[in-house]
């Protein structure tokens, strides 16, 4: 055994990695928004992203990449539109809450390709949880943030979708590296605006750096070593850890604070989540 096989954490502990840096990426990326706006974060991460694929794996416009084009480019819609919606929700809402909100894409999705009555308690469970999230009790949430979280649940069910069309069509990271240029130009228009003359300050540029590097770069290189060796649904029942684990960001980072009413709304649709994963019927395809 090499030195860099004594130092790789087990798969268990690369996933746990990788949902502390995701939310720990998006909770920093969140005070950025005063300088930068939601909009111009989100640019900025998507395009840094993009450029470290390339300058790491340095895919090639080949005639594969341009046959499965279209494929590419609803991919990188759906990525660029799911980071967009979900970064202008913790604009309005806290980040423990709008992620649970976002949960919902995936959990849906699950649910929706299961024929077992076992699913439908899952549903429940998700739907009391996003019910106590709501206004109605007293609980004050901006309803545009719960709606642009829910609207990023939905493009995080397409993002999945087309994530598997395109890993089909050019299997490794180069669909990605392409979906994130496709993302960072359709959000560049937006972004720019957004952020006007901050973009050209170095040190904010530097801090996009670091919030592309902790919320897409390092998550997605620890899932993938993961995946190697952890069974699909293991990897999706500890991912139902990210609601809580975002609360968590919250607090610390932004000093977001949850009533006990949205802490036992996050825990429900994180029960959800790990029961759809925990119980699911065969291994669907990486």
């Amino acid at each position: 055994m090499n030195l860099a096989e004594r130092i790789t954490p087990p798969p268990t502990g690369l996933v746990l990695l990788s949902i502390a840096s995701t939310q720990i990426g998006s909770a920093f990326a969140k005070t950025l928004f005063p300088q930068v706006g939601a909009a111009g974060m989100v640019f900025l991460r998507v395009g840094f992203a993009a450029l470290i694929l390339f300058a790491l794996w340095r895919p090639r416009w080949s005639a594969e990449v341009r046959r499965h084009f279209k494929t590419i480019l609803g991919f990188g819609l759906a990525l660029s539109l799911m980071n967009f919606a979900f970064y202008e929700a913790i604009d309005r809402i806290p980040l423990g809450i709008a992620v649970t909100l976002e949960f919902i894409g995936p959990l849906g999705l699950a649910v929706l390709k299961s024929q077992r009555w076992l699913d439908l308690l899952w549903v429940g469970l998700a739907g009391v949880g996003i019910l106590m999230l709501t206004p109605v009790g007293g609980l004050a949430l901006d309803p545009w943030g719960v709606a642009l979280a829910l609207l990023a649940a939905c493009f995080w069910a397409a993002y999945i979708l087309m994530s598997a069309k395109t890993g089909q069509a050019l299997p490794g990271i180069e669909g990605l590296a392409w979906a994130m240029l496709v993302g960072s130009v359709v959000l560049a228009p937006i972004g720019i605006t957004s952020a006007g003359s901050a973009l050209l300050q170095p040190p904010l540029l530097l801090m996009g750096l670091g919030v592309a590097l902790l919320s897409s770069v390092v998550p997605y290189s620890f899932e993938l070593m993961a995946l190697r060796s952890l069974p699909v649904n293991v990897f999706g029942v500890l991912l139902s850890l990210e609601p809580m684990a975002a609360a968590i960001a919250g607090l610390f980072v932004l000093g977001e604070t949850l009533t006990l009413r949205s802490l036992l709304a996050v825990m429900l649709v994180s029960l959800a989540a790990a029961g759809a994963s925990r119980f699911r019927v065969g291994t669907p395809p990486p």
